[in-house]
């Protein structure tokens, strides 16, 4: 359906999340069994590393296929091509972010690491990816926002994606909040969440931005990073919109090394091997739906 298709269909989306939190279909969350989520959370976290390795390693290679198992034949295939810089900025990276809790939790390990890796590479002029060289400049300003044009027939086509995005929304915002709670031991409200999930939908539509759920990989940086309350959200928002208004030239300079290097990190902190591996010391039911659920999730998404 196009860009317009998607943008119309993610407003549509926003408007069904927040009739599902009115009708309190968040509580349905309480429902998922406690193996399910630490298959999905451990498949998740395989994931993202998957994802990373291409950058860690600083590896020149065409696109990442999606595929699990197409892109570790892809990583395989092009491992000679193995970037020495960016595994020392990764490598260092990780360093840091374990290190730096021991002298200090007052400043995020990972923003330390961002900013001296960051500085080395320019200083040393590393051939090294960054955000500039990959994606180009970063905007510095906000679009201004736009309805877009829709008639009855344009809404019939699009009521079928609509749903589509609102459910893959709204089971993707409330496991991320699940995760967090396991993370914190918190007790998130899920039919708000809805709420919340889908009046960012329609803000996000009007100013011609795509689909947005609650993100795990981020939720669980900023939980590691000492978040705890809905504060941490508004902080993090509030922060990537003074990056693009004020520091995006900047931040174009921050190698995608360094980025993978905060993820690695990510994906071993939120993989709950100790919770993965007790689970096979409970019943047989459990394992099955654990190991059902990170296999599907890691193969099949």
């Amino acid at each position: 359906h196009g860009v317009n298709g998607l943008i119309i269909a993610t407003f549509m989306a926003g408007i069904m999340l927040i009739m599902m939190g009115f009708a309190r279909l968040g509580s349905v969350i309480k429902f998922i069994p406690h193996p399910l989520i630490i298959g999905f959370t451990s498949g998740i976290a395989v994931l993202i590393f998957s994802s990373q390795v291409k950058d860690f390693l600083g590896m020149k290679m065409g696109a990442v296929p999606a595929d699990f198992l197409e892109k570790w034949q892809e990583y395989l295939l092009h491992f000679m091509s193995a970037n020495g810089y960016a595994v020392a900025i990764a490598v260092a990276t990780v360093l840091i972010i374990l290190v730096w809790p021991k002298l200090t939790h007052k400043i995020p390990g990972s923003l330390v690491a961002i900013l001296v890796t960051t500085a080395a590479m320019q200083w040393f002029g590393l051939p090294v990816d960054t955000i500039g060289s990959r994606y180009g400049s970063i905007p510095s300003s906000l679009p201004s926002p736009v309805i877009p044009h829709v008639n009855f027939e344009t809404i019939k086509q699009l009521v079928q994606p609509a749903f589509t995005i609102a459910l893959l929304g709204g089971i993707e915002s409330l496991l991320s909040a699940v995760v967090a709670d396991g993370m914190i031991g918190g007790n998130h409200k899920s039919n708000m969440e809805l709420i919340a999930q889908g009046t960012a939908n329609i803000f996000s539509s009007l100013f011609g931005g795509i689909p947005a759920t609650g993100a795990i990989a981020r939720t669980a940086t900023n939980v590691k990073n000492g978040g705890r309350t809905p504060v941490a959200g508004i902080v993090h928002a509030l922060t990537l919109l003074l990056i693009m208004l004020f520091v995006g030239k900047w931040a174009a300079l921050i190698p995608m090394a360094t980025l993978a290097g905060i993820l690695v990190v990510v994906a071993y902190n939120m993989s709950e091997w100790e919770n993965f591996v007790a689970v096979f010391k409970g019943p047989r039911s459990d394992v099955a739906v654990l190991l059902t659920t990170f296999i599907l999730t890691v193969l099949v998404d």
